[in-house]
């Protein structure tokens, strides 16, 4: 008899080859899309170049409401929104204006919210005399305007738009409020009254108050020139905004009585 001996589980396991490991592949990293070129901005400054500063403006304004606009394309926005405003050139905030019998430049500036400055600058005139039948170009502007203390910036709006920025000294130790103000005095050069009662006259070089004054409905404060140039950029003021003389003009120009002013920290 033939007897077969089967060992099943018992029997001895046959070796197996290691299993083979195939190395991972590298692979490179794929770089994110570029992001899109925008060529508004070159665009505009060539089209603000050849003598379009109204085509050049839709451009900018475009970029500025689209984007965090630089500071290149903010003081190109703001040149040409300056020389739209200060001259003859047609623009959709323009209204063309007949001179009527009775009429003066202090009334047409009270009826169309703007100043006596303005419409003279922007329509070549000198002193205050208008002859009935002349025409005029008046810009009709909604503006306001905002002071950050820490970036030391002040910024003028029209109607909600960016219109200009300007570089600004501000109060030393933050003394210069935040709150809600309005413009309510405009006076070309302006005399300064010292805390001790002296009047320093427009011209005397102890006078800081520069070439012009904007003064805010909270007494003592304002918006004024220096001939310190040192200070601006700085918190260095006594409490007051100051700008460089040339930069408080173009406010003074365009900034009519009533005016709101917002200053933040």
């Amino acid at each position: 008899m033939l007897v077969f001996a089967l060992t099943g589980c018992n029997r001895a396991p046959v070796p197996q080859p290691p299993p083979v490991v195939t190395p991972p592949v590298a692979v490179s990293p794929v770089p994110p899309p570029a992001p899109p070129v925008d060529d508004r901005l070159p665009e505009a400054l060539k089209l603000k170049e050849t003598g379009k500063p109204l085509e050049a403006r839709a451009l900018l304004q475009e970029l500025v409401a689209a984007t965090n606009a630089n500071d290149q394309a903010l003081a190109a926005l703001g040149d040409i929104n300056g020389q739209i405003i200060l001259t003859a050139l047609p623009a959709a905030e323009k209204v063309d204006y007949t001179i009527q019998a009775g009429d003066t430049l202090g009334k047409l500036a009270t009826r169309y919210g703007t100043t006596v400055d303005l419409l003279r600058a922007a329509n070549h005139i000198t002193g205050d005399k208008i002859r009935v039948g002349d025409r005029l170009r008046i810009y009709q502007a909604k503006f306001a305007v905002e002071v950050s203390k820490s970036a030391n910036t002040l910024t003028v709006t029209d109607a909600g738009k960016f219109f200009k920025r300007y570089r600004v000294g501000t109060g030393q130790f933050s003394k210069t409020p935040t709150g809600e103000f309005k413009i309510t005095t405009r006076i070309a050069d302006p005399p300064w009254y010292r805390a001790d009662g002296k009047t320093v006259p427009f011209g005397d070089p102890e006078n800081i108050l520069g070439t012009h004054w904007l003064g805010l409905d909270v007494r003592g404060y304002g918006i004024h020139g220096t001939w310190e140039t040192n200070s601006i950029g700085k918190q260095s003021s006594a409490g007051c905004i100051r700008l460089l003389n040339g930069d408080v003009g173009e406010l003074f120009t365009i900034l009519p009585v009533g005016t709101p002013v917002t200053i933040h920290d």
